[in-house]
């Protein structure tokens, strides 16, 4: 498959409770009957544990597709639009449910065998598409890019043809490339990983997905090791070669094996920081971000630069690097060991300001002040907000690069910028994660009087 999947109708769409969107769409033909019934909650006459044939339509955002029965929108996982399956219903809500494919009876051409025993309906939760060839993994989440920028930011599909809109791959291929992996421990003191949407954990032997290094750790029941007091065991694989297992109990980690503060190297740095502070879990993700960046907005020696919701300071560095001594970077962090890791890992950059702030404090008490040149936006999943978004506008900045792991997040920020005046001038998309839903988007924003769409 090389292009994006179909699109979701665009006259009426309904949103789940996790910003999903269904509706407008038909399931292709009549739901056959139940087959079972579990005797539950209903909503249109479907009730948990029932099972019913449908035909799936279009992806949809949270790792499913979306299809109708007798008017009911039923989001189903572990399917591919145009597949016919048996779904299984497992949630109930007002308005839709929710519904595993339990069993495929004419597959899509773009259907592979997971690779993992986990990655099924009833086990693991963490691969959300590992039933999706490679290709068509990056159309699934290119499709959803483009309906959210549609359907949430407002633009038009001629917009999104111009932006070249597209999600493409990291080196190293779908598997072994996690490198920090949380395991929950169940009753019984196994580690494992927990079912979609829920609590309930499911040993493993294995996890694909996670960095070699990572699987190599003895932290599975396979290798004979139990954790009858923790609640939940964290590995890392550092891409300075450091590997480190923490155990949590009722709140309190305590180092297992390995070094208190891994290193990790990108931006042409190495860095330091605790086991437990956010790093990239794909090992080319944070040069990969890091290079879309700096290519988008083209730092020049001199300028003045913000970077928010800084972090460690990834950003901040190469910024600092290429505005040079006569330039000046500020970074704003809220979180108390990402201001510590920024400072001891920048204290060689004198021209680097680290502000220990919320980015929304520090705006509008004037922590920080434009006029700035370059802006860098790397928010939380929920995203920026329009208040951040106007004050950095206010700022007078060329150009932000925002960074996003949430496609809807970013098209409503987006939304606010064009608000402002402002448009997207171009928009690069990364597999950070795949074999599951998650997707990262670097965008350039600048002024609407600036150049045309590059």
């Amino acid at each position: 498959m090389s292009g994006p999947m179909p699109h979701t109708p665009a006259a009426r769409r309904d949103e789940a409770a996790d910003g999903s969107t269904g509706g407008g769409l038909t399931a292709g033909g009549p739901a056959g009957g139940g087959l079972t019934g579990g005797g539950g909650p209903t909503v249109g006459g479907l009730e948990e544990a029932q099972r019913f044939e449908l035909t799936v339509a279009a992806v949809a955002p949270g790792g499913h597709c979306v299809a109708r029965v007798d008017g009911q929108v039923v989001f189903v996982r572990h399917a591919l639009p145009g597949e016919r399956v048996v779904a299984e219903v497992t949630e109930v809500h007002r308005g839709f449910v929710r519904a595993d494919a339990v069993t495929v009876l004419e597959p899509a051409a773009q259907r592979v065998t997971p690779p993992c025993p986990y990655a099924r309906p009833g086990q693991c939760g963490g691969c959300d598409l590992q039933h999706v060839a490679p290709q068509a993994q990056l159309d699934w989440k290119t499709t959803v890019v483009r309906e959210q920028l549609v359907r949430i930011g407002g633009l038009d599909e001629a917009a999104c043809d111009a932006l070249g809109v597209r999600v493409e791959a990291l080196p190293g291929g779908p598997l072994g490339w996690r490198s920090r992996v949380r395991y929950a421990v169940d009753a019984a003191g196994r580690a494992g990983l927990l079912k979609h949407r829920s609590h309930e954990v499911v040993p493993i032997d294995r996890c694909l997905i996670a960095h070699p290094a990572v699987q190599d750790v003895p932290v599975l029941t396979s290798a004979g090791t139990r954790w009858p007091d923790d609640e939940a065991v964290e590995t890392v694989a550092s891409t300075g070669g450091d590997v480190t297992v923490t155990a949590v109990a009722a709140g309190r980690t305590r180092i297992v094996s390995g070094p208190e503060r891994v290193r990790e190297r990108a931006a042409g740095r190495e860095w330091a920081l605790p086991a437990s502070s956010f790093w990239q879990v794909h090992p080319a993700a944070a040069d990969t971000l890091v290079d879309a960046v700096l290519e988008l907005t083209d730092p020049q020696p001199g300028e003045t630069a913000w970077d928010l919701y800084g972090g460690a300071g990834l950003f901040a560095a190469a910024l600092a690097e290429r505005v040079g001594e006569s330039g000046r970077v500020t970074l704003v962090e809220a979180a108390g060991d990402g201001v510590t890791a920024a400072r001891e890992n920048l204290r060689d950059l004198t021209r680097v300001e680290v502000v220990a702030a919320r980015v929304e404090t520090a705006l509008a008490r004037r922590r920080i002040t434009g006029p700035v040149d370059v802006v860098v936006l790397d928010p939380p999943r929920s995203g920026a907000g329009a208040r951040v978004v106007r004050d950095v506008v206010a700022a007078g900045p060329r150009a932000v690069a925002y960074v996003a792991c949430d496609p809807a997040a970013f098209a409503r920020d987006l939304r606010v910028f064009t608000g402002l005046g402002w448009r997207l001038a171009a928009l690069r998309g990364y597999d950070l994660f795949p074999m599951t839903q998650h997707v990262e988007l670097v965008g350039l924003l600048v002024p609407d009087l600036a150049g045309q769409t590059t």
